[in-house]
C-alpha cells in the first residue's frame, strides 16, 4: 500500500463523514421547514440553511466521496469483488436520495412542497439504513 493510497483513503473517510452528516441533518431541517408557515421568516431561514448545506457541504462531499472511492477501488483492484458491487449499489441509492433531497429542498423553498413533516421524519432514516449496509459490506466483505 503506497503512501498516496492511505492519503486517498483518509480523504475518502473525511468526505463520507461530511456527506453523511448532511444527509442526516438535511431531512431534519425539512421536518421543521415543512411545519413552518409558508413565506415566514422562519421558512426563509430554513430555505437558506438547506441551500447552503447542499451547495457548500453535501455536494462537494458527495463528489469527493465518489472520486476518492473509485480511485481506491481502482488502485486496490476491487472491481471484481462482490462486496464492492453491493457497496456501489448502495452508494448509488444514497446518491439518488441526495438528488431527491435536492429536489425536495427546491419545492420547500418555493412553497410547492406536498410532503408532511412526518414524511420527512420517516425518510430521515433512509440514509442511516444505507450507511449501515455500506459499512458492513466494506468491513466484513461477506462476498
Amino acid at each position: 500500500m503506497s503512501g498516496a493510497y492511505l492519503w486517498i483513503k483518509a480523504a475518502h473517510i473525511v468526505s463520507v463523514i461530511a456527506w453523511m452528516a448532511g444527509m442526516l441533518y438535511l431531512p431534519r431541517l425539512f421536518v421543521y421547514h415543512a411545519s413552518a408557515e409558508m413565506g415566514s421568516e422562519l421558512a426563509t431561514t430554513f430555505a437558506t440553511m438547506e441551500r447552503r448545506l447542499l451547495r457548500f457541504i453535501m455536494l462537494p462531499a458527495m463528489i469527493a466521496t465518489w472520486i476518492t472511492g473509485l480511485t481506491l477501488a481502482f488502485e486496490g483492484g476491487f472491481f471484481t469483488a462482490g462486496w464492492l458491487h453491493g457497496k456501489l449499489a448502495l452508494v448509488i441509492l444514497m446518491s439518488a436520495l441526495h438528488g431527491y433531497f435536492s429536489a425536495a429542498r427546491k419545492k420547500l423553498a418555493v412553497g410547492t412542497n406536498l410532503k408532511s413533516a412526518r414524511f420527512f421524519r420517516i425518510i430521515n432514516e433512509a440514509p442511516t439504513i444505507l450507511l449501515i449496509g455500506i459499512v458492513f459490506l466494506v468491513v466484513i466483505k461477506p462476498f
